[in-house]
This record gives structure tokens, C-alpha cells and sequence, in this order.
């Protein structure tokens, strides 16, 4: 490396929180901007966190993913064994300060691999309360709490990487899609019943 080029600094928390954002923005840019004045940076500040994130994520030398977790945001506050059907894997939770009541969570599979990763509600945090379509506001509830409060939902494929959707009929209502960001809702929409 040239004397004369700076050295980058590590990714720190707050460069994946960014990430987390740039990825909303998509959805709710008007909330992003609010919680990027909260975190005090730039737009340029926020794309060059992505970039950077995606740049390691993608790189020829790259860890694995819970790694990769783990040297951006340090050892992870919890770690317990979940069993998801047959299967086993340790649930990694980090805390996240723009969202206080959720954690990261990386499920991690026996060798290494992460199964998923998004964001839930901290244990012992109490979440929304999820009766009608209406109740759905973004950024109030993840995943989990949706499908929870609307069973039976039908998960459906996001439309692109950290991304997941959930059809469900609230009670006495017409079927909706829920969308989603590294897990927190984003928004609710109608089916397209276009033919």
C-alpha cells in the first residue's frame, strides 16, 4: 500500500447500521432520513458504509458471514441453542441502537454457515399488538410477530436479498402482503389482482 493512502478503518456498528438503512430506503425513505440525522451522517456516509459492506461481503478473501458479524460488531450480547424443526443452530444476537427494543440475529448452522439473519424483537422487549391490517405500521413489528398474529400467513419470496414477504388475511379482512427489510416491516400493501 502507497504511504500516502490512508488506511480504511474497520467497519464499526454504526457502518452496519447504515447498511441496514440503505437497504430501506427503498421502502421508507422518509424514515431513513430521519434516523440518519439521528445517527449523524451523510448520505455519502451511508453509501459508503454499503459499499464497503458489500465489498467485504462479496470479496475473494471474505469470512464467513458470522464472522463477519462478529469483527463489525463484536462478540454478540447472546448466544443460545434454537432448534427450528430437526434442525439445530445457535441464534447470535447483537443489540442495535437505532431500534432498542430489536437485536440482529444470525442463525448460525453447525460448520458455520448462517441460515438467516435479520432483525427480532429483544428477549423480554414487548412487541406491538397485531389485531388489524391497520395495526401494521412501519418499522413496528418484524417478521416473527406478524406470523404469530396473523397464522396462518404464507411466506412468499422477497424481491431481492434481505428481503422476505408474508401473505395473510386479518380477521374479517381481505388478504394483504406484508414486506420486509432485514426483518422489520416496511410495508402492507394489497394483492396485484391484475390478471
Amino acid at each position: 500500500m502507497s504511504p500516502d493512502r490512508p488506511t480504511a478503518r474497520p467497519l464499526s456498528p454504526l457502518d452496519f447500521q447504515l447498511v441496514l438503512l440503505r437497504r430501506m430506503a427503498d421502502h421508507q425513505p422518509d424514515l431513513v432520513e430521519d434516523a440518519r440525522h439521528r445517527l449523524g451522517v451523510s448520505i455519502a456516509e451511508m453509501r459508503e458504509a454499503n459499499r464497503r459492506w458489500q465489498a467485504m461481503a462479496h470479496s475473494p478473501r471474505s469470512r464467513g458471514a458470522a464472522q463477519r458479524y462478529r469483527s463489525v460488531l463484536g462478540a454478540p450480547e447472546t448466544a443460545v441453542r434454537k432448534k427450528i424443526g430437526d434442525l439445530e443452530c445457535d441464534a447470535l444476537l447483537w443489540p442495535v441502537p437505532l431500534w432498542p427494543d430489536l437485536r440482529f440475529e444470525a442463525l448460525v448452522a453447525p460448520g458455520g454457515a448462517v441460515w438467516n439473519e435479520w432483525l427480532v424483537r429483544a428477549p423480554g422487549a414487548a412487541g406491538p399488538v397485531l389485531r388489524t391490517a391497520g395495526d401494521l405500521v412501519p418499522w413496528s413489528c418484524t417478521v416473527d410477530e406478524v406470523a404469530r398474529a396473523f397464522a396462518p400467513v404464507r411466506p412468499m419470496e422477497g424481491t431481492a436479498p434481505t428481503r422476505w414477504r408474508l401473505a395473510f388475511t386479518p380477521p374479517g379482512g381481505q388478504p394483504h402482503i406484508a414486506e420486509f427489510t432485514w426483518g422489520l416491516l416496511q410495508r402492507v400493501q394489497l394483492p396485484d389482482t391484475r390478471p
